[in-house]
Protein backbone atom coordinates (compact mmCIF):
# COMPACT_ATOMS: atom_id res chain seq x y z
CA UNK A 1 0.00 0.00 0.00
CA UNK A 2 1.61 3.22 -1.00
CA UNK A 3 1.18 5.55 1.65
CA UNK A 4 2.94 9.23 1.59
CA UNK A 5 6.49 7.76 0.31
CA UNK A 6 6.71 4.83 1.07
CA UNK A 7 5.19 1.27 0.08
CA UNK A 8 3.35 -0.81 3.24
CA UNK A 9 2.95 -4.10 2.79
CA UNK A 10 1.54 -7.52 4.31
CA UNK A 11 4.38 -10.75 4.44
CA UNK A 12 3.24 -13.72 3.96
CA UNK A 13 6.11 -15.03 5.61
CA UNK A 14 3.13 -15.83 9.07
CA UNK A 15 1.59 -18.66 6.80
CA UNK A 16 3.03 -22.04 6.52
CA UNK A 17 3.98 -23.54 3.63
CA UNK A 18 7.48 -24.36 1.41
CA UNK A 19 5.81 -25.07 -1.97
CA UNK A 20 4.85 -22.53 -4.25
CA UNK A 21 1.22 -24.24 -4.59
CA UNK A 22 0.88 -23.90 -0.65
CA UNK A 23 2.54 -19.99 -0.66
CA UNK A 24 0.08 -19.06 -3.79
CA UNK A 25 -2.88 -20.82 -1.85
CA UNK A 26 -2.12 -18.88 1.49
CA UNK A 27 -2.24 -15.34 -0.84
CA UNK A 28 -5.39 -16.80 -3.08
CA UNK A 29 -7.09 -17.04 0.56
CA UNK A 30 -5.41 -14.30 3.12
CA UNK A 31 -5.00 -11.40 0.51
CA UNK A 32 -8.69 -9.96 -0.29
CA UNK A 33 -10.14 -11.12 3.03
CA UNK A 34 -6.95 -8.64 4.97
CA UNK A 35 -8.06 -6.07 1.80
CA UNK A 36 -11.82 -6.27 2.63
CA UNK A 37 -11.23 -5.84 6.47
CA UNK A 38 -9.05 -2.66 5.83
CA UNK A 39 -11.66 -1.34 3.54
CA UNK A 40 -8.58 -0.87 1.19
CA UNK A 41 -9.50 0.02 -2.34
CA UNK A 42 -6.04 1.01 -4.07
CA UNK A 43 -3.41 -1.42 -5.00
CA UNK A 44 -2.05 -3.74 -2.31
CA UNK A 45 1.40 -4.16 -1.65
CA UNK A 46 2.50 -7.73 -0.62
CA UNK A 47 5.43 -8.65 0.72
CA UNK A 48 6.15 -12.57 -0.42
CA UNK A 49 7.81 -15.01 1.85
CA UNK A 50 9.50 -17.43 -1.03
CA UNK A 51 11.56 -20.50 -0.21
CA UNK A 52 14.12 -21.91 -1.67
CA UNK A 53 11.74 -24.70 -3.08
CA UNK A 54 9.21 -22.29 -4.21
CA UNK A 55 11.49 -20.37 -5.64
CA UNK A 56 12.34 -23.07 -8.23
CA UNK A 57 8.80 -23.04 -9.24
CA UNK A 58 8.23 -19.55 -9.38
CA UNK A 59 10.96 -18.69 -11.83
CA UNK A 60 9.05 -20.86 -14.51
CA UNK A 61 7.92 -18.67 -17.40
CA UNK A 62 4.18 -20.43 -16.93
CA UNK A 63 4.10 -19.96 -12.92
CA UNK A 64 4.98 -16.79 -12.88
CA UNK A 65 2.60 -15.59 -15.42
CA UNK A 66 -0.01 -17.04 -13.69
CA UNK A 67 1.15 -15.42 -10.50
CA UNK A 68 1.19 -11.99 -12.71
CA UNK A 69 -2.36 -12.46 -13.59
CA UNK A 70 -3.54 -12.94 -10.49
CA UNK A 71 -2.02 -9.74 -8.86
CA UNK A 72 -3.28 -8.22 -11.95
CA UNK A 73 -7.12 -9.46 -11.01
CA UNK A 74 -6.56 -8.42 -7.54
CA UNK A 75 -4.54 -5.08 -7.94
CA UNK A 76 -2.06 -6.03 -5.57
CA UNK A 77 1.49 -5.62 -6.46
CA UNK A 78 4.95 -7.49 -4.96
CA UNK A 79 7.91 -4.86 -4.18
CA UNK A 80 9.86 -6.81 -1.59
CA UNK A 81 10.65 -10.72 -0.58
CA UNK A 82 11.63 -12.05 2.35
CA UNK A 83 14.27 -14.22 1.42
CA UNK A 84 15.88 -14.71 5.08
CA UNK A 85 14.19 -18.64 5.78
CA UNK A 86 15.65 -21.18 3.38
CA UNK A 87 13.63 -23.90 3.97
CA UNK A 88 11.10 -25.22 6.47
CA UNK A 89 9.25 -22.05 8.14
CA UNK A 90 6.51 -23.74 10.10
CA UNK A 91 5.49 -26.41 12.16
CA UNK A 92 9.21 -28.08 12.67
CA UNK A 93 11.92 -27.13 14.83
CA UNK A 94 13.49 -24.18 13.08
CA UNK A 95 15.64 -22.39 15.72
CA UNK A 96 19.64 -21.65 14.44
CA UNK A 97 18.71 -23.39 11.31
CA UNK A 98 16.61 -20.22 10.02
CA UNK A 99 20.29 -19.54 8.84
CA UNK A 100 21.17 -22.39 7.26
CA UNK A 101 22.46 -22.33 4.58
CA UNK A 102 24.45 -18.88 5.49
CA UNK A 103 26.22 -16.61 3.36
CA UNK A 104 29.65 -18.57 3.22
CA UNK A 105 27.82 -21.41 0.83
CA UNK A 106 27.09 -21.41 -2.88
CA UNK A 107 23.32 -22.57 -1.74
CA UNK A 108 22.27 -19.09 -0.14
CA UNK A 109 23.96 -17.05 -2.85
CA UNK A 110 22.13 -18.90 -5.72
CA UNK A 111 18.94 -18.93 -4.06
CA UNK A 112 18.72 -15.23 -3.62
CA UNK A 113 20.15 -14.22 -6.89
CA UNK A 114 17.06 -16.43 -8.37
CA UNK A 115 14.83 -14.74 -6.42
CA UNK A 116 15.81 -11.16 -7.67
CA UNK A 117 15.27 -12.50 -11.17
CA UNK A 118 11.75 -13.71 -10.29
CA UNK A 119 11.51 -10.00 -8.35
CA UNK A 120 12.63 -8.14 -11.40
CA UNK A 121 9.81 -9.87 -13.52
CA UNK A 122 7.01 -8.74 -10.56
CA UNK A 123 8.02 -5.39 -9.67
CA UNK A 124 6.30 -2.70 -11.39
CA UNK A 125 7.97 0.11 -13.18
CA UNK A 126 9.22 3.04 -11.10
CA UNK A 127 9.50 1.11 -8.13
CA UNK A 128 12.89 -0.24 -6.32
CA UNK A 129 12.88 -3.60 -4.82
CA UNK A 130 14.57 -5.23 -2.13
CA UNK A 131 15.20 -8.77 -0.57
CA UNK A 132 15.53 -9.35 3.23
CA UNK A 133 18.44 -12.01 4.14
CA UNK A 134 20.46 -13.59 6.99
CA UNK A 135 22.90 -11.61 8.61
CA UNK A 136 25.36 -13.62 7.38
CA UNK A 137 25.56 -16.45 9.78
CA UNK A 138 24.38 -17.62 13.14
CA UNK A 139 27.54 -16.53 15.15
CA UNK A 140 27.51 -19.09 17.76
CA UNK A 141 28.44 -21.97 14.73
CA UNK A 142 32.05 -20.57 15.06
CA UNK A 143 34.51 -21.26 17.66
CA UNK A 144 37.41 -18.96 16.79
CA UNK A 145 38.25 -15.51 15.88
CA UNK A 146 39.82 -17.24 12.77
CA UNK A 147 36.80 -19.20 12.02
CA UNK A 148 34.83 -16.04 12.12
CA UNK A 149 37.21 -14.41 9.78
CA UNK A 150 36.93 -16.77 7.56
CA UNK A 151 33.44 -17.19 7.12
CA UNK A 152 33.17 -13.44 6.70
CA UNK A 153 35.46 -13.34 3.83
CA UNK A 154 33.72 -16.48 1.85
CA UNK A 155 30.07 -14.47 2.69
CA UNK A 156 31.60 -10.81 1.38
CA UNK A 157 33.02 -12.76 -1.73
CA UNK A 158 28.85 -14.39 -2.18
CA UNK A 159 27.66 -10.97 -1.47
CA UNK A 160 29.56 -9.23 -3.64
CA UNK A 161 28.84 -11.14 -6.63
CA UNK A 162 25.58 -10.61 -5.71
CA UNK A 163 26.20 -7.18 -6.25
CA UNK A 164 27.64 -7.54 -9.59
CA UNK A 165 23.99 -9.61 -10.60
CA UNK A 166 22.09 -6.72 -9.42
CA UNK A 167 24.05 -4.36 -11.52
CA UNK A 168 23.70 -6.83 -14.28
CA UNK A 169 20.23 -6.92 -13.58
CA UNK A 170 19.62 -3.09 -13.92
CA UNK A 171 21.12 -2.64 -16.71
CA UNK A 172 19.02 -5.23 -18.53
CA UNK A 173 15.41 -4.18 -17.32
CA UNK A 174 16.01 -0.61 -15.53
CA UNK A 175 14.50 -2.45 -12.38
CA UNK A 176 16.87 -1.22 -9.23
CA UNK A 177 16.99 -3.79 -6.82
CA UNK A 178 18.53 -4.26 -3.73
CA UNK A 179 19.68 -6.68 -0.78
CA UNK A 180 18.30 -5.82 2.38
CA UNK A 181 20.46 -7.72 5.34
CA UNK A 182 19.15 -7.98 8.54
CA UNK A 183 20.69 -7.72 11.94
CA UNK A 184 19.28 -9.58 14.71
CA UNK A 185 20.69 -11.14 18.08
CA UNK A 186 23.25 -13.70 17.78
CA UNK A 187 23.72 -13.29 14.14
CA UNK A 188 27.12 -12.25 13.02
CA UNK A 189 25.86 -8.99 12.84
CA UNK A 190 23.67 -8.00 15.69
CA UNK A 191 23.69 -3.71 15.49
CA UNK A 192 24.55 -1.13 13.54
CA UNK A 193 28.12 -1.09 14.20
CA UNK A 194 28.37 -4.77 13.02
CA UNK A 195 26.91 -3.82 9.68
CA UNK A 196 28.78 -0.89 9.47
CA UNK A 197 31.80 -3.01 10.42
CA UNK A 198 31.50 -5.54 7.25
CA UNK A 199 30.98 -2.52 4.69
CA UNK A 200 34.25 -1.02 5.94
CA UNK A 201 36.10 -4.21 6.68
CA UNK A 202 35.34 -6.73 4.74
CA UNK A 203 33.19 -5.51 1.42
CA UNK A 204 34.95 -2.67 0.64
CA UNK A 205 38.56 -4.14 0.78
CA UNK A 206 37.73 -7.32 -0.97
CA UNK A 207 35.84 -4.73 -3.65
CA UNK A 208 38.86 -2.84 -3.71
CA UNK A 209 41.18 -5.56 -4.50
CA UNK A 210 39.33 -7.83 -6.76
CA UNK A 211 37.14 -5.20 -8.88
CA UNK A 212 40.15 -3.24 -9.81
CA UNK A 213 41.02 -5.82 -12.10
CA UNK A 214 38.30 -7.73 -12.92
CA UNK A 215 35.38 -4.58 -13.17
CA UNK A 216 38.13 -1.92 -13.75
CA UNK A 217 36.85 0.21 -11.30
CA UNK A 218 38.29 2.48 -8.76
CA UNK A 219 38.15 2.43 -5.25
CA UNK A 220 35.01 5.86 -4.82
CA UNK A 221 33.18 3.61 -7.76
CA UNK A 222 33.31 0.23 -5.90
CA UNK A 223 31.92 1.56 -2.82
CA UNK A 224 29.08 3.31 -4.77
CA UNK A 225 27.79 0.06 -6.26
CA UNK A 226 28.50 -1.57 -3.04
CA UNK A 227 26.31 1.07 -1.05
CA UNK A 228 23.84 0.90 -3.46
CA UNK A 229 22.87 -2.66 -4.18
CA UNK A 230 23.51 -3.71 -0.45
CA UNK A 231 21.42 -1.98 2.33
CA UNK A 232 19.99 -2.65 6.01
CA UNK A 233 16.46 -4.51 6.49
CA UNK A 234 16.05 -2.72 9.65
CA UNK A 235 14.24 -4.63 11.96
CA UNK A 236 11.91 -2.67 14.83
CA UNK A 237 12.50 -5.61 16.80
CA UNK A 238 15.44 -7.36 16.60
CA UNK A 239 17.30 -3.69 17.12
CA UNK A 240 14.91 -2.71 20.25
CA UNK A 241 16.34 -6.00 21.38
CA UNK A 242 19.96 -5.07 21.11
CA UNK A 243 18.92 -1.28 22.74
CA UNK A 244 19.22 0.86 20.10
CA UNK A 245 17.26 4.14 19.72
CA UNK A 246 16.16 4.10 16.39
CA UNK A 247 16.93 8.32 15.57
CA UNK A 248 20.79 7.08 16.53
CA UNK A 249 20.64 4.18 14.69
CA UNK A 250 19.09 6.16 11.89
CA UNK A 251 21.86 8.63 12.34
CA UNK A 252 24.97 6.42 11.93
CA UNK A 253 23.99 4.50 9.11
CA UNK A 254 24.05 7.84 7.36
CA UNK A 255 26.77 9.08 8.45
CA UNK A 256 28.62 5.79 7.15
CA UNK A 257 26.42 6.30 3.90
CA UNK A 258 24.48 3.38 4.67
CA UNK A 259 20.99 3.14 3.41
CA UNK A 260 17.86 1.55 4.89
CA UNK A 261 15.83 -0.87 2.00
CA UNK A 262 13.78 -2.03 4.29
CA UNK A 263 11.84 -1.67 7.59
CA UNK A 264 9.79 -4.59 9.40
CA UNK A 265 7.34 -3.61 11.68
CA UNK A 266 7.55 -5.87 14.85
CA UNK A 267 7.42 -5.95 18.12
CA UNK A 268 9.30 -7.76 21.03
CA UNK A 269 8.32 -8.22 25.45
CA UNK A 270 9.86 -5.79 27.49
CA UNK A 271 10.49 -6.44 31.15
CA UNK A 272 12.01 -4.63 34.09
CA UNK A 273 13.35 -7.27 36.77
CA UNK A 274 11.81 -6.61 40.36
CA UNK A 275 12.47 -8.97 43.55
CA UNK A 276 9.47 -11.43 42.12
CA UNK A 277 11.90 -13.90 39.75
CA UNK A 278 9.56 -16.54 39.88
CA UNK A 279 6.20 -14.31 39.70
CA UNK A 280 8.15 -13.27 35.96
CA UNK A 281 9.58 -16.30 35.38
CA UNK A 282 5.77 -18.06 35.89
CA UNK A 283 4.49 -15.05 32.87
CA UNK A 284 7.63 -15.92 30.81
CA UNK A 285 7.31 -20.09 30.79
CA UNK A 286 3.87 -19.68 28.41
CA UNK A 287 6.17 -18.24 25.86
CA UNK A 288 8.91 -21.29 25.68
CA UNK A 289 8.01 -23.38 22.23
CA UNK A 290 10.21 -25.38 20.27
CA UNK A 291 9.98 -23.97 16.91
CA UNK A 292 12.20 -20.78 17.02
CA UNK A 293 14.68 -18.89 19.04
CA UNK A 294 13.53 -15.93 21.60
CA UNK A 295 16.84 -14.52 21.71
CA UNK A 296 16.71 -12.27 25.05
CA UNK A 297 19.08 -9.13 26.22
CA UNK A 298 18.82 -7.91 29.27
CA UNK A 299 20.72 -4.47 30.32
CA UNK A 300 22.24 -3.88 33.99
CA UNK A 301 22.14 -0.66 35.60
CA UNK A 302 25.65 0.03 33.95
CA UNK A 303 24.44 -0.25 30.52
CA UNK A 304 26.40 -3.55 30.47
CA UNK A 305 24.47 -5.96 27.96
CA UNK A 306 24.23 -9.50 28.68
CA UNK A 307 22.87 -12.60 26.14
CA UNK A 308 21.13 -15.55 26.12
CA UNK A 309 20.77 -17.69 22.62
CA UNK A 310 16.91 -18.72 24.03
CA UNK A 311 14.00 -17.83 26.08
CA UNK A 312 14.64 -20.85 28.57
CA UNK A 313 18.25 -20.42 29.16
CA UNK A 314 17.02 -16.68 30.28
Amino acid sequence: MHISDFHLSYCSNIHPGESWEATFQNLQRYIPEIRSNLNFQQSFGIGLRLSHEASLELQKPSIIAEFKAWLESENAYVFTLNGFPYGDFHRTTVKDQVHFPDWTTEERRDYTIRSFRILAGLIPEGLDGGISTSPISYRHWFQSESDLNAAMVKASHHLLQVVEELALIERETGKFLHLDIEPEPDGILENSGEMIWLFQEYLLPIAKETWAKSRHLNEAEAEKLIKRHIQVCYDVCHFAIVYEKPSETFAKFASAGIQIGKIQISAALKLLLGDDKKLIKQKLEPFVESTYLHQVVGRYPTGKLVSYPDLPYA
